[in-house]
């Protein structure tokens, strides 16, 4: 292998980390530490995360994914039960914002693990260059 050509980042493994909220490199440290804020590099394999621009993407993914899970059961639950408005406000607006809290981090590592992948806004730089 020439230097010219790198080491491929098998996508579909570096998502699945992400969707668990670890390092898309070893797939063992944690990447966030927080609710959504990324680490500058992972504590296990000191691979640097700090290069990510997930930017408002996860925000658009969850609120795409959400509205298309919950607005035909929204109108479903309407059209069977027939439930009294309050209660079925109440009911969806706590089914949307669970569903939207446990998606966004989720969501956000998958963003963070793809650039890593392909090698996006730096994360293609070799560690000392």
């Amino acid at each position: 292998m020439t230097e010219t050509q790198e080491i491929e980042r098998p996508i579909k493994d570096a998502m699945l980390r992400g969707w668990r909220r670890r390092c898309p490199s070893c797939g063992s440290g944690p990447m966030l530490s927080g609710y959504l804020k990324v680490r500058e590099s992972c504590p296990v394999c000191k691979e640097e995360l700090h290069h990510h621009r997930a930017d408002d993407g996860p925000a658009y993914v969850t609120i795409l994914i959400v509205g298309h899970l919950m607005a035909p059961m929204l109108m479903w639950a309407f059209v069977k039960f027939q439930p009294d408005p309050w209660i079925l406000s109440t009911v969806f607006t706590v089914g949307c914002v669970t569903l939207s809290l446990y998606l966004l981090p989720r969501l956000k590592g998958v963003f963070v693990a793809i650039q890593w992948a392909k090698r996006m806004h730096g994360f293609g730089l070799p560690a000392n260059g």
